[in-house]
């Protein structure tokens, strides 16, 4: 099967159809591009998504994943980007091996086709021109034949002609003479001519042509086969990735395997433990005995109230929530106590054993830089050409000095952390439920701060100015305030532990008491509650177990 025997005549379909095949390889071409270019979106957009939900540093986000199942879920966006990765390959492979390959190879058929068919046209118009040349032969031929024979017609008359002289016979006879002559040149011309066509026509037909088609069917025949190739290798670079893809998700379903739902319900009592035992039995007060009844430890009276309704010269506490609110903004303002006094004693002391840890890797850390400065120093005593001893004196002082810093801030940090290890499993049921988690009695610290009372923000003020400080904000605003209308409630508590409240903006309550809720907690850690209409303050929110009215509304909030 040959295109130069069976497509003889069909030069201008063959051109067509070539042309067509480059076509196909050029838009198989673009759709492996397309391909590529899809590729390279969506390892971008996996990357993306797995950069949008991987956990910020130092943000609350990074603490929650020492989870089991936050671990999977870091493993599963750590794998889905390697995922992208292998995506990204099939683009570069495709783009490489097949894309580039194929757009050179276009060039080189295209080049290639152009040359065949130009020695097609080329052979097509020398057999054109030597028909033209047998044609006018042909004619011409034609022509002197018919000129001979009209040459000899008039000889033949004037010959019989008895009227015609002599002389014109003659020269009738030289005429046709002459004609027959020419009709005579004419048909050797004409054939030799048409035997020099008949040969070309036949190495035409049976020698240029079937070279020239044999060339291109082959040429044809390389890009069907080109094609087929790439194809081929358009599997073949999504199948190498198949592995390392299969990798990926096996990776994911062992994060998966390795969540542990045990090991983070552990995670999550160690987060959230307190430390503070049950509450125990409230105490039976026995009101039918007519002796006059002692104010109890639990009891919420104090002398405080006392002094307080002094101060203020009988004017009711209600009157001091502008500045209780003023306060409340301060302890929102206000930083972490440095002894994390305002957690619960098991959050305390994990806080406090973690700021030993960090500090004690500090003090290595500088140990290891003052050993280092002293090497150097020895160095360039044995070395005075590689540098000054003296000028590592001052770096090797600020290093000690760095290293005695923070022994002693360690020393303080074990002394706290000493406090709450030792007095955690020796609290009374007496002196649990009157501490709580913002302890109001002193705090033994390294610093003397024995007649200094905490506040809620973990400060320290003198009872004495406190009081003036009351004394001087009550008279100077109780005027503005007398027509303060209560902010409604919005739901009820209960106090789970007793909280001696002896800040200004505070108020005690005994472990079992139901109070009224005005504002609930905004994010401090303390919840607004109501006794009476004359009685409120803020009580720590880990401290009641609140019942929020779903059809009230919020209490406004003055800021």
């Amino acid at each position: 099967m040959s295109w130069g025997t069976e497509l003889w005549d069909q030069f201008d379909n063959l051109e067509k159809h070539t042309q067509w095949g480059i076509d196909i390889l050029e838009k198989y071409i673009k759709f492996v591009k397309e391909r590529t270019e899809i590729e390279l979106s969506y390892a971008k957009q996996l990357r993306n998504l797995s950069k949008k939900y991987q956990p910020k540093k130092n943000s609350k986000e990074e603490e929650e994943y020492k989870y089991t199942a936050c671990k999977a879920f870091l493993s599963t966006l750590n794998e889905m980007n390697d995922y992208a990765g292998q995506h990204e390959v099939i683009s570069e492979n495709m783009t490489s091996q097949i894309t580039v390959d194929l757009m050179r190879y276009v060039q080189e058929l295209k080049q290639e086709r152009k040359s065949n068919f130009h020695d097609g046209r080329k052979a097509q118009q020398h057999i054109e021109t030597c028909w033209k040349q047998l044609e006018s032969s042909k004619r011409r031929f034609e022509r002197d034949c018919k000129e001979a024979d009209r040459a000899q017609q008039y000889f033949e008359k004037m010959d019989a002609d008895i009227n015609v002289t002599k002389a014109d016979v003659e020269k009738a006879r030289q005429q046709a003479q002459l004609r027959h002559q020419l009709a005579e040149d004419s048909k050797a011309d004409y054939s030799s001519i048409l035997q020099r066509f008949n040969q070309e026509q036949w190495e035409y037909y049976h020698t240029h042509i079937p070279t020239i088609f044999q060339k291109i069917q082959e040429m044809e025949e390389r890009r069907i086969v080109r094609i087929g190739e790439s194809m081929k290798t358009y599997a073949e670079v999504d199948r190498q990735v198949i592995p390392i893809i299969g990798k990926c998700l096996d990776g994911i379903v062992k994060a998966a395997e390795s969540i542990d739902q045990k090991n983070d319900s552990q995670l999550v009592v160690e987060a959230y433990k307190s430390g503070f035992e049950p509450p125990g039995d409230i105490e039976f007060e026995d009101y039918t005995q007519p002796m006059k009844r002692t104010v109890s430890e639990n009891s919420l009276s104090s002398s405080k109230e006392g002094k307080a309704e002094l101060k203020f010269g009988g004017k009711s506490r209600g009157k001091l929530w502008p500045f209780i609110k003023k306060n409340k903004l301060s302890l929102k303002l206000g930083a972490t106590p440095e002894d994390f006094s305002n957690l619960p004693p098991e959050q305390r002391r994990k806080k406090l054993q973690q700021k030993v840890d960090d500090l004690n890797k500090e003090i290595q850390k500088e140990m290891d830089q003052r050993d280092a400065i002293t090497k150097m120093k020895d160095v360039y005593l044995k070395n005075p050409q590689m540098g000054d001893p003296a000028s590592l004196d001052h770096k090797l002082a600020e290093a000690t000095q760095n290293i005695e810093k923070l022994r002693l801030e360690t020393q303080k940090f074990e002394a706290w952390l000493a406090e709450v290890e030792g007095r955690l499993p020796a609290r009374s049921e007496q002196a649990r439920r009157q501490s709580g988690m913002y302890d109001g009695q002193t705090h033994p610290t390294v610093t003397n701060c024995a007649q200094d009372r905490e506040s809620p923000d973990g400060s320290y003020t003198e009872e004495q100015s406190q009081e003036s400080e009351l004394k001087v904000l009550a008279t100077d605003f109780d005027d503005e305030f007398d027509d303060e209308e209560p902010l409604p409630a919005i739901g009820t508590c209960k106090a789970l532990y007793t909280f001696e409240g002896q800040n200004e903006g505070t108020i005690s309550v005994v472990e079992g008491e139901t109070l009224s809720v005005i504002e609930e907690d905004k994010g401090d850690g303390w919840t607004r509650i109501r006794r009476s209409e004359d009685e409120e303050g803020y009580v720590p929110t880990s401290y009641v177990e609140v019942y929020l009215d779903k059809n009230a509304k919020g209490a406004k909030t003055y800021i």
